[in-house]
């Protein structure tokens, strides 16, 4: 019963959702044509690398812990 309520559900929305696909990447052209796109690149640029430099140091201090405790 559950199962067949959520497929319905679903299939009443699968509509919507395709719709809501059809949308063009207006936001994207905005900031592409004024320029602004570079500094949403380099925020997100800024922010992967430092989560990689946090998790390269914390592996670094659990690989001396483990080192360290055996």
């Amino acid at each position: 019963m559950r199962k067949a309520f959520f497929t319905a559900l679903l299939l009443a929305l699968t509509p919507v959702l395709a719709h809501a696909q059809n949308t063009g990447p207006e936001m994207a052209d905005k900031l592409r044509g004024e320029g602004k796109i570079y500094v949403v690149v380099l925020v997100l640029a800024t922010i992967f690398a430092g989560i990689i430099g946090f998790l390269v140091r914390l592996d670094r201090k659990i690989s001396r812990l483990e080192k360290n405790n055996s």
